[in-house]
């Protein structure tokens, strides 16, 4: 079968859904990607038979683009003649959607997560809520990434009869292994693995550190990801201040987390809304305690108080409290806590899960 992949951005599919290609590959299927054009395509090259560049604004809302990101969609699929088509993130998962309407070509819409437009109310909301209705109606499955997104969409008309529920992307448990937990002597390390947005919660983690460094000398935060653009003047030079203070260390964009997470002790994720946080799932199958807002998305990647706390989202006096509160812990305790927090990652959210899911559904395509 020929299964064409459309997403907004080459380093997710790389990040997260690599294993789901290879097990397309290996099965001897056809993979055609369609991204946007930026620096991470070459990664998925040995994980696609062809990659189609296809101009996309991730946060824009022109009509007139979104107009033809549609007939560029339909033309593609008329051109390639895909057997089955998957989509990812809102704008190929509506105007893919649509596109496949149009063309009767099979597919499968993976929502990964809802997001501010949707989340925050209002005519945006409606506008995009209505869209997803229309464009999801004639998929296969529609995947949910947490109970709470699917409930919310159902509630408003979108996948009634059509939804289906997965582990968030998976964690590959051999490239996210546990790693031992280090020792606190010089020092305890929070870590926060998030895009400089608001929306990540960026704001209330800074703050945070600040708080906390001026009340213990023995911690200190780390900080990875990438710049929103739109965002960058207002959290970079925040950012340039507290390292010039000794307060914080600021990676940038890393390929890989997996160095900096294992030598840190304590994973923080302030994030507003998440489909399932994949940066929650590597930590605790990396072994470390975990932070995070009390929303779904996040919860789920914790075994109750065994292996993390919670604290209110948009708030970053709640989240100095809980910093506090694992602070007051003994090292072992925070160390069982992240053992914890392996095990549970084990049982539910093997990226195995995920690949077999999307197996059954393109069985039954093929059936």
């Amino acid at each position: 079968m020929k299964i064409l992949i459309l997403s907004n951005y080459a380093n997710g599919l790389w990040l997260f859904r690599k294993e789901l290609l290879k097990s397309f590959l290996d099965a001897g299927h056809e993979v055609l990607i369609s991204v946007p054009p930026d620096e991470n395509c070459y990664k998925l090259e040995e994980y696609c038979t062809r990659l189609i560049e296809t101009p996309l604004e991730r946060h824009g809302s022109n009509p007139l683009k979104d107009l033809a990101l549609l007939i560029g969609y339909r033309d593609m699929i008329r051109r390639e003649k895909p057997g089955a088509v998957l989509t990812y993130t809102i704008k190929p998962n509506i105007y893919g959607g649509m596109a496949c309407k149009l063309t009767g070509t099979p597919y499968i819409t993976n929502i990964t997560g809802l997001g501010t437009a949707i989340e925050n109310g209002g005519v945006m909301s409606k506008v995009l809520i209505g869209l997803y209705r229309g464009a999801t109606k004639g998929a296969r499955k529609v995947f949910f990434q947490n109970e709470r997104n699917r409930h919310f969409m159902q509630e408003r008309g979108v996948a009634l009869k059509n939804s289906g529920l997965l582990p968030g992307s998976g964690v590959n448990l051999t490239d996210h292994p546990f790693h031992e937990y280090p020792d606190e002597s010089e020092g305890i390390h929070f870590l926060a693995v998030i895009r400089m947005m608001k929306d990540k919660g960026i704001e209330e983690y800074l703050e945070a550190a600040e708080k906390i460094s001026s009340e213990y000398e023995n911690v200190c935060f780390d900080l990875v990801g990438e710049f929103e653009e739109d965002e960058r003047d207002i959290y970079e030079p925040r950012i340039k201040a507290l390292e010039d203070k000794g307060i914080l260390h600021y990676f940038g964009h890393l390929d890989s987390v997996e160095p900096v997470m294992a030598k840190s002790h304590i994973i923080v994720h302030p994030s507003y809304h998440e489909g399932m946080s994949n940066v929650l799932l590597e930590a605790a199958a990396c072994g470390r305690p975990i932070l995070c807002t009390n929303i779904h998305g996040c919860i789920e990647a914790l075994d109750g108080e065994k292996s993390g706390f919670t604290f209110d989202v948009k708030s970053a006096d709640s989240l100095v409290n809980a910093m506090r509160r694992i602070l007051s812990l003994g090292e072992e305790d925070r160390k069982r806590m992240g053992i914890a927090g392996r095990s549970y990652i084990e049982k539910n959210f093997d990226r195995q899960l995920v690949i077999d899911a999307y197996k059954k559904e393109l069985n039954g395509i093929c059936s």
